[in-house]
């Protein structure tokens, strides 16, 4: 089935061609900043494609709480522009095709299900590691939702009494970082001087590293899934994946237990999950 394939950020859209089992002419134009000229790009770039391709559909993935069942995009993201109303209505009559939409993190969750890290499995759980944590869950291969659509939101989880998000994400810990040392440093930078026996690193990566083995390990026991896969711009440095299988085999050697090491894997689409999920999720629901 051959489509059209959006991904709408709040910088750039990125637009891309599914045909032959492939993404192909894959482009970025930038993001609007109002809901017309956002209707007018997304109807141009879809009759682009029309002229060269017979697509069936047009696949998208976007920020925001993705109601399937209402057409709604709801809760909010860097673009109000496309919340709170019928939105896939309202694009299909501009296309003229049948539109499925889905959440950015369940794209790229379904992304690496079909094609990438999770190939293959029937579950799997996926962490976005960024400026917070979010994520997705997958159950016989398909989205968990949730009943408020809250399905994979792996940041609000307490950990004492933090959320995931304020211990885990490389923005927090950079800032934990900056504090202690009145320096201005990034998440990446923070987590290299750890290596170079730098002690507030040090200590600010292990509550990143742990926050997150815990979480992992919470996941592991609670849904028992495959993989879980990990996403966002950690996800590219080599250390992170030893790092914190050490210390989940450091928290089950604590226990008195017999625990399940999760089986942790890296993410390997990067900046086409998201249009290849919106495919999957197109593919699932037509």
């Amino acid at each position: 089935m051959d489509l059209a394939a959006i991904d709408i950020g709040g910088t750039t859209i990125k637009i891309a061609t599914w045909k032959d089992g492939k993404l192909q002419d894959k482009h970025a134009v930038n993001t609007p900043k109002d809901l017309n000229s956002f209707y007018d790009i997304l109807t141009a770039e879809v009759n682009k494609i029309k002229q060269n391709t017979k697509i069936k559909g047009v696949a998208i993935s976007s920020p925001g709480a993705v109601d399937q069942k209402n057409s709604i995009i709801g809760g909010s993201s860097a673009l109000p522009y496309i919340h709170n109303f019928k939105i896939v209505d309202e694009l299909e009559k501009r296309f003229e095709l049948p539109v499925a939409i889905e959440n950015d993190a369940n794209s790229a969750a379904l992304g690496e299900l079909a094609a990438g890290a999770g190939e293959g499995c029937d579950s799997m759980a996926f962490f976005v590691i960024g400026t917070g944590i979010g994520g997705a869950l997958i159950i016989n291969q398909k989205i968990w939702h949730g009943a408020h659509l809250f399905g994979g939101e792996f940041g609000y989880m307490l950990m004492g009494d933090n959320t995931l998000s304020e211990l885990a994400s490389p923005v927090a810990m950079a800032n934990r970082y900056n504090e202690r040392t009145d320096k201005k440093l990034d998440g990446k930078t923070v987590f290299e001087l750890a290596d170079q026996d730098d002690p507030v690193a040090s200590d600010v990566r292990s509550t990143l590293i742990h926050a997150l083995a815990v979480a992992i390990y919470n996941i592991q026991h609670s849904f028992d899934p495959e993989k879980i896969i990990l996403g966002g711009g950690i996800s590219n440095n080599p250390e992170l994946i030893p790092l914190l299988n050490k210390e989940i085999n450091r928290i089950e050697a604590d226990l008195d237990l017999q625990a399940l090491t999760p089986e942790i894997a890296l993410c390997s689409l990067k900046s086409d999950a998201n249009l290849r999920g919106a495919v999957a999720n197109f593919e699932q629901k037509h």
